[in-house]
C-alpha cells in the first residue's frame, strides 16, 4: 500500500501530444500496487503517447503524473528508473549482439555490482527459463524468449510500476497468451503494479484487473477488464462492428 490511497501511479486531466497538437486530452489513470492495468483503444487512439507522456518524451501541456503521492511530471528518465518507474517499449527491446545475462546486467546499470547481483538472480527467480539460457545471443532467441528478455531487464532495478508499451506486437496466440499470463499477470500479482497498453484488447482484458478505453485521446470507458470485454458497445468503439473487440488479429508467428 502506497502513500497515495494504494495507487503507486496516479496520473491526472494528462494533456500531451507533440508540437502543440494534444493527442491525449484529460486523461486520468490510476494504477493500484499489485493490479494489472490496461489500456487498450483503436488505433490512434493515444495509448503509446500516453505513456510516453508518462515517461516525459512528448510535450506535457497540462495535468499531473503522481508516483506514491509524488508528482513525477516531465523527469528524467534516469531519475524515473531510480525512483521506481520500470519501462519496456513497444517492439525488440534487447541487445540482438549481446548474450542473455548482458541484456539483464544493462538493466541494473544504475547499481553497484553486488546489488546487480542480487538483482540478477531475482530477475532468474522470476523468469526461471531465462537461468539455462544466460550465454545464448539474444538475436537468437524466439519473440517470447526475446520479450522475457526485455522485461527481467527492467526488472533488475526493482521497479514500482512497470510500464509495457505492447508486448506481444509480432507474436502468435500461444505467444501472447504466454506473455501476458507468464510475465505481466504474473508480475502483478507478486506485487508490482503494470500499466499494460495493448492492441490486442481481447486478449489483454481476459487478464485484466482493471481497463480505460481511450477513444480519441480521451478515456472512454474505466471498467474491471471483464466488464469492458462484455460490454456490446465496445465493438462499434473499436472497429464499428458488433464483434471488434472480441476477435484480435493474431499473426501465425
Amino acid at each position: 500500500m502506497s502513500a497515495d490511497n494504494g495507487h503507486v501511479l496516479r496520473i491526472e486531466q494528462l494533456v500531451a501530444g507533440y508540437g502543440d497538437t494534444p493527442v491525449i486530452r484529460g486523461v486520468d489513470v490510476e494504477v493500484p500496487a499489485g493490479k494489472l492495468v490496461v489500456v487498450v483503444g483503436p488505433n490512434g487512439a493515444g495509448k503509446s503517447t500516453l505513456l510516453k507522456a508518462i515517461l516525459g518524451l512528448v510535450n506535457i501541456t497540462g495535468g499531473e503524473v503522481m508516483l506514491d503521492g509524488r508528482p513525477i511530471t516531465r523527469s528524467p528518465l534516469e531519475d524515473l528508473a531510480r525512483n521506481g518507474v520500470g519501462y519496456v517499449p513497444q517492439g525488440d527491446a534487447v541487445f540482438d549482439s549481446m548474450r542473455v545475462r548482458e541484456n539483464l546486467e544493462m538493466g541494473g546499470y544504475l547499481l553497484d555490482k553486488a546489488l546487480r547481483a542480487e538483482r540478477l538472480e531475482q530477475a532468474l527467480e522470476l523468469f526461471p527459463d531465462l537461468r539455462h539460457k544466460l550465454k545464448r545471443y539474444v538475436g537468437t532467441m524466439s519473440g517470447g524468449e526475446r520479450r522475457m528478455t526485455a522485461v527481467a531487464r527492467a526488472m533488475m532495478l526493482a521497479p514500482r510500476v512497470l510500464l509495457l508499451d505492447e508486448p506481444t506486437a509480432g507474436l502468435s496466440a500461444a505467444l501472447t497468451k504466454m506473455v501476458l499470463t507468464e510475465q505481466a499477470r504474473m508480475l502483478a500479482d507478486r506485487g508490482t503494479a503494470v500499466l499494460l497498453v495493448e492492441q490486442k484488447a481481447h486478449a489483454a482484458l481476459e487478464q485484466a484487473d482493471w481497463a480505460y478505453v481511450l477513444v480519441q485521446g480521451e478515456v472512454a470507458m474505466s471498467a474491471p477488464g471483464r466488464e469492458v470485454l462484455e460490454d456490446p458497445d465496445m465493438g462499434e468503439v473499436f472497429l464499428g462492428g458488433g464483434s471488434g473487440l472480441l476477435a484480435d488479429a493474431e499473426p501465425a508467428g
